[in-house]
């Protein structure tokens, strides 16, 4: 009877050792490195272990169980027990989980400059709509039937036509001259032609007495054709504009009287 009982105790610890066996292995992250602190969890009997600090596990398990690896800040990682799971040691590779990176609102600081200062504040969504709609308006192909003028409508006719009243220009001779002194440069008049920093405003209106610019003030545009004709002028003035200035002295000239030398002013 005891060496029955002996008999079946045995063969009860043989059968629940072929059927559940040890798994063991580390938990690595990509770069290879042991993780610690990773929990390994056996789906079917709900046991579960702990990584060591140098990332070894051990779990029991049997073929066809489901383990999960969990650790905070990675990828779950899954296997399904295969038999040559047992003769080896695992290495398990857990993924780090793919951070988001928080949205940087960059707040532009005013500088007072109103036209540098406007090119960092971008249209409302009204704006953008508005010109989207405008620019597919005008790609859109009209017909005749469109074109045509309605019953009643004012048509333009064909020609120059005529001006009725004064017509406002986009410049005036600030306009102008703040163009120039931005595009020709303070070093231009200082050195140049040779100006103090408080003579440049003068002179450029002592231009400005003869120098024909209606059209650039009407346009409020210079191109570099009038940009040329202006540098030419500066140069040709330069002497006469020295003559005229108010404290200028006179011109002392000597005339020969005999033998005795006269100076007249």
């Amino acid at each position: 009877m005891n060496t029955k009982l002996l008999f079946l105790f045995i063969f009860s610890l043989f059968k629940i050792n072929a059927q559940s066996q040890y798994l063991i292995g580390t938990t690595n992250n990509e770069n290879g490195d042991r993780i610690q602190n990773v929990t390994v969890l056996n789906i079917r009997t709900n046991q579960s272990a702990t990584s060591d600090n140098f990332g070894n596990f051990v779990i029991s398990a049997k073929i066809k169980d489901e383990l999960r690896f969990v650790k905070n800040g990675y990828e779950r990682t899954v296997i399904l027990v295969q038999e040559n799971h047992f003769k080896i040691s695992l290495k398990i590779s857990l993924i780090k989980n793919a951070q988001e990176i928080q949205e940087v609102e960059i707040v532009y600081q005013p500088t007072g400059n109103l036209s540098k200062d406007i090119q960092h504040y971008g249209d409302t969504k009204k704006t953008t709509k508005l010109k989207s709609e405008t620019a597919k308006y005008i790609r859109s192909q009209s017909t005749e039937e469109v074109l045509a003028p309605k019953r009643g409508e004012f048509v333009q006719p064909l020609g120059k036509g005529f001006v009725v009243g004064k017509i406002d220009s986009h410049w005036d001779d600030v306009d102008f001259m703040q163009f120039l002194l931005e595009n020709l440069g303070t070093e231009f008049f200082t050195q140049d032609l040779q100006l103090k920093p408080s003579e440049i405003q003068p002179f450029i209106y002592y231009i400005f007495r003869n120098f024909e610019r209606q059209d650039i003030l009407f346009k409020g545009f210079c191109n570099q054709y009038d940009l040329s004709r202006f540098i030419s002028e500066a140069n040709n003035k330069l002497v006469a504009y020295h003559q005229n200035l108010p404290n200028n002295p006179p011109i002392k000239r000597k005339r020969k009287w005999g033998k005795s030398m006269f100076y007249f002013v």
